[in-house]
C-alpha cells in the first residue's frame, strides 16, 4: 500500500472517530451526572450477600449536598478543632 492510501484511510478514520463523539456529545446533553447543591444528605444503602448459607454485609452511607461539607468528612478528626 502506498502513503497516500495509509493517510487517507487514516484520516477517514479519524473524521469518523470524531464525528461519533460529537454525535454522543450532543445526544447526552443534559444528562450529566451528580447532583446539585443544597440542603440534607444522599442515602445510599450497599447490600452484599455472599450466597448461600445467609452471609452477607448491609451498611448504609450518608453524603451530605452540600459541598463544603462533604469536603470536611476528609479531613482528619484531630484537624478539625
Amino acid at each position: 500500500m502506498d502513503i497516500v492510501a495509509i493517510t487517507l484511510l487514516s484520516l477517514a478514520i479519524a473524521l469518523v472517530a470524531v464525528i461519533t463523539g460529537a454525535v454522543a456529545l450532543k445526544r447526552t446533553k443534559g444528562t450529566e451526572r451528580g447532583s446539585l447543591p443544597g440542603e440534607g444528605d444522599h442515602v445510599i444503602e450497599a447490600d452484599y450477600s455472599s450466597g448461600a448459607g445467609g452471609g452477607g454485609h448491609a451498611t448504609t452511607y450518608t453524603i451530605p449536598r452540600d459541598p463544603q461539607e462533604y469536603a470536611k468528612r476528609f479531613v482528619p478528626r484531630e484537624k478539625r478543632k
